[in-house]
C-alpha cells in the first residue's frame, strides 16, 4: 500500500517539472531565427533570396556592404560575413544570370558576387537580346542600363541553352549561356567589338 503514495508522488512531480521547463526549440525554428537575425544584421530583413539579388547587384558600388559576401549560385544565394553562413533557396523555375559585357577589360567569374564583382562598363545604356536557342523563343530583348558595378541582371527560365546578345552604341557581341545546375551565374565573356 506504501507503494501507491510514492508512486503518485513521483508522477505528480514528474508532471510538474516537465510543466516548468520550457521546450527545446526545434532545429528548424533555431536556424529561421538565426537566419532572420543574420538577414536584419546585414539589412536584409523581410527579404527573399530573389529580392536579396535585386537589391546588391543594383546598389551603387560605393554603398555596397564591405562585411557580406554573397554569391548567386544555379539554386540558391550564399550569404556569409566572418561568423557565419546562410544559404537561401532560389525559385525552382528561375535563374539569375548577371551579364558584364566589356570591350577592354574583364575578369574570370562563374558565380556572380553580388558584393565584390565589377565589370567595366558600370551605368551605361545596353541593348540585350536574349534566345532559346532550342525554341527560337526571345526571352528578352530591352534597352538596360547596367548597374553601378558594370553588370546587367536577368530572371531567366531553368534547363534552357540560348544566346546572350549585347549592342553597345556601335559594338556588339555575343555569348552562350546554359541555365541548368551547372550554369555559370556570371557572364563576364562577352567581349563588344
Amino acid at each position: 500500500m506504501k507503494r501507491l503514495p510514492l508512486v503518485a508522488a513521483a508522477a505528480a512531480l514528474t508532471l510538474a517539472l516537465a510543466g516548468c521547463s520550457a521546450a527545446e526549440p526545434s532545429p528548424a525554428t533555431t536556424a529561421e531565427a538565426t537566419d532572420a537575425d543574420f538577414l536584419a544584421a546585414h539589412d536584409l530583413a523581410g527579404m527573399d533570396a530573389p529580392d536579396i539579388i535585386d537589391h546588391l547587384d543594383e546598389l551603387d558600388v560605393a554603398e555596397r556592404p564591405t562585411d557580406l559576401m554573397a554569391s548567386v549560385r544555379p539554386s540558391e544565394l550564399v550569404l556569409s560575413d566572418d561568423q557565419r553562413e546562410v544559404t537561401l533557396p532560389l525559385p525552382e523555375d528561375r535563374f539569375y544570370l548577371s551579364v558584364a559585357p566589356y570591350v577592354d577589360q574583364t575578369h574570370d567569374c562563374f558565380y556572380h558576387s553580388l558584393t565584390t564583382c565589377l565589370g567595366e562598363l558600370g551605368g551605361e545604356d545596353v541593348q540585350v537580346r536574349i534566345v532559346d536557342d532550342a525554341t527560337g523563343e526571345v526571352l528578352v530583348d530591352e534597352q538596360a542600363t547596367t548597374f553601378d558595378n558594370g553588370f546587367v541582371g536577368f530572371w531567366l527560365p531553368r534547363e534552357i541553352e540560348g544566346t546572350v546578345e549585347v549592342t553597345y552604341g556601335e559594338l556588339s557581341g555575343e555569348a552562350d549561356v546554359v541555365t541548368t545546375e551547372d550554369g555559370a551565374t556570371c557572364m563576364t565573356t562577352l567581349q563588344l567589338a
